[in-house]
């Protein structure tokens, strides 16, 4: 997930800005890491 942030640019700037953006960003990314992993499970 932190690579993720990176390259989308969530920072800790960001989430010391503006709480509710970064929170949701971070969600999103937890969201796509999650269908990831379940994706690769069902293919093992």
């Amino acid at each position: 997930m932190r690579q993720m942030m990176e390259r989308q640019g969530i920072t800790e700037e960001l989430k010391a800005r503006d709480q509710m953006e970064w929170v949701r960003l971070v969600n999103g990314i937890r969201n796509m890491a999650e269908e990831i992993v379940l994706k690769e499970l069902m293919y093992i």
